[in-house]
């Protein structure tokens, strides 16, 4: 089977500094795949660098392909595309990802809204959907709760 993921002597470099050197690994549709190290190994500038989140005087070297086109080629545009689309990342503490001032509803179908192209109203629908999906209690209540009403797992859901 293809690997949906192709990571190939991935490093991360910061001018003399090369904090992540030649990363390799893959993972197939539907694989489950946990990077683990110590403390300042290099596993979240790794994530960064997968999602296309690394600082800009970050420099890179090696492939990334998802689904069969390297990722260290795509344009800013291109990398909101996917992140809306086909990848992201689940942030240690969500509390420091979700905006407090909006609800969890307003926050799910702002990203629907932009990447899917749909209305207010389906995608008021679908979020309710997708917090059903990931077993959010009473869903369709929690959808106008803030991100400090829900609990820490929920918040990461």
């Amino acid at each position: 089977m293809t690997p949906l993921l192709d990571v190939r002597d991935f490093s991360v470099a910061f001018g003399t500094s090369q904090p992540v050197k030649g990363v390799s690994f893959s993972a197939s549709p539907g694989e489950m795949l946990a990077i683990v190290g110590e403390s300042g190994s290099g596993k979240s500038l790794t994530a960064l660098g997968l999602i296309g989140l690394l600082p800009r005087h970050a420099a890179t070297a090696g492939e990334i392909r998802f689904e069969g086109r390297n990722l260290l080629d795509q344009s800013e545009r291109d990398w909101r595309r996917l992140r809306g689309r086909d990848i992201g990342m689940i942030f240690q503490e969500p509390m420091t990802s979700l905006n407090p001032v909006l609800t969890v509803g307003e926050q799910i179908t702002e990203v629907l809204r932009i990447h899917e192209g749909i209305d207010r109203r389906q995608a008021r629908k679908r979020a309710v959907e997708l917090l059903d999906l990931v077993n959010i209690p009473e869903a369709r209540r929690r959808i106008d709760d803030y991100p400090h009403q829900l609990s820490g797992g929920m918040r990461q859901r």
